[in-house]
């Protein structure tokens, strides 16, 4: 008996190495029953897909699904889900691969490639998307009838697969674009939309999730509904900012606004963390103002470790003249902040630029000699994460692990977080940027699933670490996840209220204590939209009806 269980281990390491998946269940599981015929596209069990759809970009976990679906139509998605629901399978919809936790596994169930390649194939069977149209203003803030500063904004309805990227090319064509964006742009819509989505433009326009006028949803159920602010709104809220929770995102009419030409890039410094955030939250209170007295983009990083301000995400600053911490006079124990605002411009505008932009930077208390400044075009700026990730791969450093920390911290105890973590745990080293900037609460919609700290301004910080093999303790894996307990331990210990972005929970407990009084909501909803609960068991939020093991092993 012994030999016979040494053998079939021999046999298995050996199928696993010539790349053969090897799982504990034969043709009889359900999803392997799934009747291919009903669908437009392609349910793959093939070893490619499922290697491909065990990962994300985070490298931290691996769960294997039993099946790919590259759906054909916004209907395959439809059956699958009523299959599953059904025979009892996981369901998980994956964009571009871009978790970090393992938010889009689906262990032994089936995951959605909303984004590949083979998915995009009925693109022309969709006919009418992406497609563009006006719509008023009311209808984003769910107000119930038109108001005297209600007007038409253009929209472009696209499919919830569609990467940013893409979208930004195809409104371009018509001189239009989304107000809102992330960082990085080869993300899907759906799945930013199914967090937040913010970046520097947040302060302004809110998150992406802010600037949504209707959106196609599958529930858990296989149901399609078409919702809004005025129909179906507890669905529309619910996806929002729902973690895949209630159901599928296949299609979202986005806000639109005329795209400018280019873009005046600028990054000056601090030394002083007060006056640093001072000059933050006085640049995100001008989100009313005409364009031509407020930036359209403001963000901040901090630098603690010499080498960082000329690395990958801080290319801006010129090779041939790098930047060093200890040429800066009075940097606070060895830190630094990067101050980063652009102001959109285009030909009509490029004569009064120059004189715009020294008013507004007249108001701030950075370091005089510090000022950095770029011009490009505006493809060019919204790219820029992009062009370092190229840089990133040729040198084998993309495809790494990434433990990284995203904190909504709110504005009354930034200080103490600067204090605890930006000048002690993290030393002077940090293997890989660290972001911070201030978003306006009244930008965020309240009933969205979306959880941030209970004040008027809260901040991003976001710890964007990558684990290298470099030899060097700082930069290791174990290193870096043991500092990320830390700083949460700092936070729960020093009362300072944080909230997760970008979670990745492993208990129920830890859910409801992140959600707080807003659980019972997002239970009464996942009850009502997905009872089953059969998406996105990769969160760790709720454990499938038909099996109270498969994705929590």
């Amino acid at each position: 008996m012994a030999t016979k269980l040494l053998l079939t281990f021999v046999i298995c390491r050996l199928l696993s190495t010539v790349g053969f998946t090897v799982d504990n269940y034969g043709a009889d599981h359900p999803v392997r029953r799934i009747d291919q015929g009903v669908f437009n596209g392609e349910l793959s069990f093939g070893t490619s897909d499922i290697e491909k759809a065990s990962v994300d970009f985070g490298l931290l976990n691996e769960a294997k699904p039993l099946g790919v679906l590259h759906p054909g139509s916004t209907n395959d998605i439809a059956s699958l889900l009523k299959t599953a629901n059904v025979d009892g399978f996981s369901v998980s919809a994956r964009g571009h691969g871009h978790s970090i936790n393992g938010q889009a596994h689906a262990t032994n169930g089936v995951v959605i490639e909303m984004s590949g390649s083979k998915g995009f194939q009925f693109r022309s069977n969709l006919g009418s998307l992406p497609a563009l149209g006006y719509e008023n203003t009311f209808l984003l803030d769910g107000r119930n009838s038109k108001s005297n500063d209600s007007k038409r904004i253009p929209y472009v309805d696209v499919w919830g697969g569609e990467l940013w990227i893409d979208v930004l090319k195809w409104t371009l064509g018509f001189g239009l674009a989304p107000r809102s964006w992330t960082d990085y742009l080869y993300l899907s819509v759906g799945g930013t939309l199914s967090n937040a989505g913010i970046s520097g433009q947040a302060f302004n326009h809110g998150p992406q999730i802010s600037n949504v006028f209707e959106l196609d949803v599958v529930t858990g159920k296989g149901e399609l509904v078409t919702c809004s602010k005025k129909k179906n709104s507890e669905l529309f809220n619910g996806v929002l900012g729902g973690l895949g929770q209630f159901g599928i995102i296949t299609r979202a009419r986005i806000a639109l606004e005329p795209a400018p030409q280019r873009v005046r890039w600028i990054r000056v410094l601090y030394s002083n963390f007060s006056i640093f955030t001072k000059d933050q939250e006085y640049l995100i209170s001008l989100h009313g103002k005409p364009s031509s007295e407020k930036f359209d983009y403001v963000e901040g990083f901090v630098i603690v470790d010499e080498g960082l301000i000329n690395n990958w995400r801080s290319s801006f600053f010129s090779p041939k003249n790098p930047i060093k911490i200890s040429s800066i006079n009075g940097s606070d124990g060895g830190v630094l902040y990067c101050l980063e605002i652009t102001r959109n411009y285009d030909d009509s505008t490029a004569n009064s630029i120059d004189q715009d932009i020294v008013a507004l930077l007249e108001k701030l208390d950075f370091i005089p000699s510090s000022v950095f400044t770029t011009d490009l075009p505006y493809v060019d700026f919204l790219d820029r994460v992009h062009k370092a990730e190229l840089k990133l791969r040729s040198k084998g450093l993309w495809e790494v692990p990434h433990p990284w920390l995203n904190l909504l911290v709110p504005k009354s105890r930034i200080a103490d977080f600067d204090k605890g973590v930006f000048k002690g745990i993290l030393g002077n080293k940090t293997s890989g940027p660290i972001l911070i900037y201030p978003m306006n609460k009244n930008k965020w919609d309240d009933q969205s699933s979306v959880v941030t700290p209970n004040e008027d301004i809260f901040y991003l910080v976001g710890l964007l670490r990558s684990a290298l093999d470099s030899g060097e303790e700082t930069q290791k894996l174990d290193y870096l996840k043991d500092q990320n307990r830390q700083i949460l331990k700092f936070c729960d210990e020093s009362g300072i209220r944080v909230k997760r972005y970008l979670p990745g929970y492993k208990t129920q407990e830890e859910w409801k204590e992140h959600f707080g009084d807003r659980w019972g909501q997002f239970l009464k909803r996942k009850n009502e939209f997905d009872p089953m609960r059969i998406l996105a068991t990769g969160q760790h939020i709720f454990k499938p009806s038909f099996d109270s093991v498969s994705s929590f092993r």
